[in-house]
């Protein structure tokens, strides 16, 4: 493995000139309040991250959606980003966004947490700038704070810290959780004055949300999940605020849920004013919600709810090898102002054809998630057909790309063949509609269409 020789100062490296010049969707403007609106039109954009192929596709919103003809493929060797693909790297293992520089545009936030640096912890965080002409800035990376630690980069969420209205980075590696000041330096990296996360755990991922009530002056919670050394599940929690970061902190049971997969996400299902947390549990076919307000991450833990194919309403049944809860998303889909959940179940079988996926639709209310509508590449007007492994649902985003008031839904299948290239993977779009999503005007497309190697490389590992 060929070790890059980056210049370090207090364990990060520098900014890099430089610059990549994207298409504009439209009429650029530095005030977007949307945080993954990358050129400032006012539409919300798809970030698709292929770590096998160490790039990270942006394909920009619009009135008719997402596609080719909008788009552009950011690598580490795309001027202005710092380091070099190496094998390794998993540039694109996943991806956030948020305006980090303060003027008005999203930027692109890539993990890579494969990458090596010489006499240095593992892994980076690349933060590439976005503005009116695209990502013509250049980038920054940061790297670990301590030279003892493995991963970083792992994931990262760019919400309010300590609350004080300004948003900063938090990062977490294989073994911990780093948080940055409000000037987001990469200079600036710190630990929590006490640790919480057990010394037997793996992280795979971070989420955050005001669960406890939203608005200025409200915290966020930081969600971490992984896996403890024997296999199980591990969901950790930990308050931000302007006090000691790490003191009000805990974990909630692997028994009855969490993740080994990576899949969290958070959104108001209930429609009571407070975000609730939607975790995925696949290899118990299954999925948790809890709900938001004052009793989120307290010892009785009131407002758990389990779903699995087996529930009223929801769509299948459970069967071994479906992963009902390899991924999960949350969004409004119909636009009745409750958040709905998408769960992916790329095991699922299809009219007999073994793994060829599919991702189901949970309606969101009142009384929380119920009942739902199931797609796959047998439903009338998606794209593509049952095929054995194509694993569709392995990732599954919701947000309103096409500026229609309703979240459309991505949807990855990792195991997608393109041609006679294997597990080259795809990426269908379906649009937001009432009741639940429509095919009609549905999109697909893979890594060939934005000049990525095909065969193995699974197109769409994250999706921001």
């Amino acid at each position: 493995m060929r070790l890059k020789k980056l210049a370090m100062a207090a364990g990060v490296a520098a900014l890099t000139a430089g610059g990549l010049t994207l298409p504009l969707a439209g009429t650029a403007s530095a005030a977007t309040a949307l945080k993954d609106d990358f050129n400032g039109d006012g539409y919300r954009d798809l970030a698709i991250g292929t770590p096998k192929a160490n790039a990270v596709t942006v394909t920009f919103g619009s009135a008719s959606g997402v596609g080719p003809g909008k788009a552009v493929t950011i690598t580490q060797e795309t001027s202005g980003v710092p380091g070099a693909t190496e094998e390794e790297d998993e540039f694109g293992e996943n991806v956030t966004s948020g305006d980090v520089n303060g003027d008005g545009y999203a930027d692109l936030i890539v993990g890579a947490p494969g990458e090596r640096v010489t006499d240095w912890a593992s892994g980076s965080l690349n933060v590439v700038w976005g503005g009116a002409g695209g990502f013509t800035e250049g980038a920054t990376v940061y790297h670990a704070p301590s030279a003892d630690d493995e991963r970083f980069g792992e994931s990262a969420v760019f919400v309010d810290l300590d609350g004080d209205g300004h948003a900063q980075l938090a990062v977490v590696s294989a073994k911990k959780y780093w948080w940055y000041s409000d000037s987001n330096k990469p200079e600036d990296g710190y630990a929590p004055e006490v640790g919480f996360v057990p010394a037997d755990v793996t992280l795979e991922g971070l989420t955050a949300d005001q669960f406890h009530g939203k608005g200025v002056g409200k915290t966020y919670t930081y969600v971490l999940y992984g896996k403890h050394a024997d296999g199980s599940p591990y969901t950790g929690w930990v308050d931000g605020g302007p006090g000691d970061i790490g003191y009000r902190s805990g974990q909630i049971d692997g028994n009855f849920t969490g993740s080994t997969t990576g899949a969290a996400a958070t959104g108001d299902v209930n429609c009571d004013g407070y975000p609730d947390l939607v975790t995925g549990q696949a290899d118990g076919n299954s999925v948790w919600v809890f709900s938001g307000g004052s009793t989120i991450f307290t010892d009785e833990m009131e407002g758990m709810h389990k779903v699995t194919q087996d529930s009223e309403g929801v769509p299948g049944a459970t069967e071994a090898g479906d992963r009902f809860g390899a991924s999960v998303a949350v969004g409004d889909v119909d636009g009745d102002g409750c958040d709905d959940v998408a769960v992916g179940a790329p095991g699922e079988s299809v009219d007999g054809v073994w793994g060829t996926g599919s991702a189901v639709v949970l309606k969101g209310g009142t009384s929380g998630v119920s009942g739902g509508r199931s797609y796959h590449q047998e439903t009338s007007g998606v794209p593509g057909v049952a095929e054995t492994g194509d694993r569709f649902g392995s990732t599954v985003r919701l947000k309103d790309i096409n500026g229609g008031g309703r979240a459309d839904l991505s949807v990855a299948a990792s195991g997608e063949d393109i041609g006679s290239a294997a597990d080259a993977g795809a990426v269908t779009v379906l649009r937001g509609s009432s009741p639940y999503l429509t095919t009609s005007g549905a999109t697909s497309f893979n890594g060939s269409d934005f000049g990525l190697p095909g065969a193995g490389i699974s197109f769409g590992t994250s999706l921001r």
